[in-house]
Formats: structure tokens, sequence, C-alpha cells
């Protein structure tokens, strides 16, 4: 096997960029996917009908469908029905954050169920209201056992986001992929795709095995 060097030398640069993109839209899926999955979860916990049937579809259907659809629809339906034409980041982030959400749903609710029910009652009993409770009572706690959730979902992240390589949109895979239509080498691309990915997600993994652990 001719294992050439040199054009991973020369594509470095171009997957370096693409790394970042790919920490980037990673990033920033995990904070919207956050933030829309505490609402979905508890939405879901909600004792009104018309707030858990949604909420529970959102997930189920996100939960059951694959992202590489998902990416197709927001890609080709979502992002030109709101901008008129399409854009791969956008529709990367889009679809990562919906996707990010209906698994961030079930880590909360897990978590925040997970605080025994005395806490609440004792809350309400000091004149706390339900919002104040969960803000400053349940939420710090629960947030704490949901940290390793958080971290293998960051992790799942990082590595979906190679789908977006079909969009086009210009991450790590992309540049991989246009290194392989150049040169018509499979394992240069693909190992040195492989290898970034590996200490993107072993680093990640070691820093939140650190947070925990002070935590």
């Amino acid at each position: 096997m001719d294992f050439r060097f040199d054009i991973i030398i020369e594509y470095l640069p171009l997957l370096l960029k693409g790394t970042l993109w790919t920490i980037g839209i990673s990033i920033l899926s995990i904070l919207f996917g956050s933030i829309l999955g505490l609402i979905v979860g508890l939405g879901k916990m909600s004792h009104r009908a018309y707030f858990r049937w949604p909420t529970s579809m959102y997930v189920n259907f996100l939960r059951g469908t694959p992202l590489l659809v998902q990416i197709l629809l927001v890609h080709f339906g979502v992002v030109p029905l709101l901008l008129g034409t399409t854009n791969a980041i956008l529709a990367s982030i889009i679809a990562l954050s919906l996707n990010s959400a209906a698994y961030m749903a079930e880590i909360f609710r897990a978590g925040i169920q997970s605080i025994d029910n005395g806490q609440t009652e004792a809350s309400h009993s000091l004149g706390m209201t339900q919002f104040q409770t969960m803000r400053f009572v349940i939420l710090p706690q629960a947030i704490k056992r949901m940290i390793p959730s958080f971290g293998n979902e960051f992790i799942v992240l990082i590595k979906d986001s190679s789908l977006f390589a079909i969009i086009a949109a210009p991450e790590l895979m992309y540049w991989s992929n246009a290194m392989r239509s150049q040169y018509f080498k499979v394992w240069e691309p693909y190992l040195t795709a492989a290898l970034i990915y590996f200490i993107l997600t072993y680093s990640l993994s070691k820093l939140l095995a650190y947070l925990e652990r002070k935590v």
C-alpha cells in the first residue's frame, strides 16, 4: 500500500478548517439543543395534556427517524422555506439542534425525576413557587447528575456532524471526501479524519471526566 503523507500535508489546512467548523457546529447545536431540550423535557412532565402530547410526539419522531433524513428535510425543505434559499451551515446547526433536543429532553426528564419529591414539597412549604423550586433547588442538583449524559450526547454530536458532508457543509468529512475525489485515495483521507475525530472525542471525554470528579 502506497501511503502518501504528502497529500495529507497538502490538505492539512483545509482539514483543520473543517475541524473548526465541526467543533463550532457541535457547540452551537448542543447549546440550542440543551435549551430546547429543557423546554421539551419539562413539557413531557407536565400534567397538562396539551403540553405533554406535542412534546412527547416531538421526542418520539426525532428519536424514531434517521438523522440523515432530518438533515435532508431541513436542508431542502425548512431552510429554503425560511430564507428562500438553502444554507448548508445553517441547515446543519438547525438539524443537529433539533435532533439533540429530543435526546436532551429525555436526559433532563430523567435527571429531574431522579431528585426526591420531598425536596419539592419542602420548597413549596417554604413559600417557593414551582418556577423557583425548579430553578434554585431541583435543576442545580439534577444537572450534576446529568453531566455524564451531557458528555455522551456532545460526543455523539461531534461524530454525527460527519453526516453534513452530504449537503456540502465545509466540515471535516467534506474535505476528507474532497481529498479522496482528487487523488482517488481512501486510506489517507479517512484515516486522517478518523484520527482527528478520535482526538476530539477522547479529549472531550477526559475533560468531562475531570469536571465530573470536580463536581
